[in-house]
């Protein structure tokens, strides 16, 4: 038997909520759908009421799912994604070129939007659509132009050109003076502001520790862990602890002097790095100048070996 369409809380409420639950952050949320936070909070409050039960545990400066709003996310985060790729089929076609580029959370925000404005300004014939989400999107089926995929090197998909490698390396706000992390000293004085993603546990401080000779891979003075690695990016610019930093996602930061390099040791080199995938048949002039754009950019950036 189908659900009543009347029992189903308002699609607004439900956008609101996978805007902050992609973001767990309800100031992103807000900036994402142009409004206040209030509103947003508002709305998240309407669909807890209208559901009988929690969404989110709020802290202070965070907020986490309840086992009821993850359960929510996991399913309305997929569904609303595809109900866009759908409307977006049925309006009509604009008349100036527009490239859709898919891409995760931390990739869009750290090393993609910072980039968008120079594009814009020397193409202005060319709008782009950034889908950033951390779900693995089908470029045929979801009618994505361009893909940022961050695979291990040996899993890359056919046809992918390769942007640059994934290297590891302790940042920190220099405010904080933090000059070798690995040390004991410093290593108790100083929050470490970790990864939340047990399915990278090589982006895991633990990890990173252990192999810079901590057998225990634990800190002294605590973590703060974050779900979306921008979220951990922007925890380091706040001056909240030290993190351990992507290098090809910080390098402008690095080189802008808004990061300092946190240890004494080598960077340290994964199997992993970020490829460019094309959509099969998609050629366009257009196309081709987001493509050539990307390319250069990823063959410009500061410190990253290609």
């Amino acid at each position: 038997m189908q659900n009543r369409l009347i029992d189903l809380p308002p699609l607004d409420l439900l956008r609101t909520f996978v805007a902050v639950g992609r973001r767990m952050s309800i100031t992103l949320a807000a900036q994402d759908l142009c409004v206040v936070q209030s509103a947003v909070s508002r709305q998240i409050q309407a669909l807890e009421t209208a559901l009988g039960c929690r969404l989110f545990v709020r802290a202070y400066r965070s907020i986490e799912f309840t086992p009821e709003g993850r359960h929510l996310f996991r399913t309305a985060d997929p569904m609303l994604e595809q109900l866009g790729s759908v409307i977006g089929t049925l309006r009509p076609p604009a008349e100036r070129p527009c490239i859709t580029i898919t891409a995760t959370i931390g990739v869009t925000a750290l090393w993609l939007l910072p980039r968008l404005g120079a594009f814009q300004r020397g193409a202005p014939d060319i709008d782009v659509r950034v889908a950033a989400t951390n779900r693995l999107m089908d470029l045929e089926r979801d009618g994505m132009d361009l893909a940022l995929r961050y695979c291990p090197d040996a899993a890359a998909p056919h046809g992918a050109i390769r942007l640059f490698g994934e290297i590891l390396v302790p940042v920190a706000h220099p405010s904080l003076g933090v000059t070798a992390i690995e040390d004991t000293p410093q290593l108790r004085r100083h929050v470490l502001i970790d990864y939340d993603d047990p399915s990278r546990p090589w982006l895991q401080w633990k990890h990173w520790l252990r192999g810079a000779g901590h057998k225990s891979g634990t800190a002294g003075n605590g973590r703060l862990l974050f779900n979306q690695y921008d979220q951990v990016v922007q925890a380091a610019l706040a001056g909240q602890g030290v993190a351990l930093g992507r290098l090809a996602l910080v390098a402008n930061l690095l080189a802008e002097g808004r990061l300092a390099v946190a240890t004494r040791l080598p960077p340290v080199t994964t199997d992993h790095g970020y490829w460019l995938l094309e959509r099969p048949g998609a050629a366009s002039r257009a196309l081709s100048a987001v493509r050539d754009w990307i390319l250069a950019e990823a063959a410009a950036q500061p410190h990253v070996k290609p």
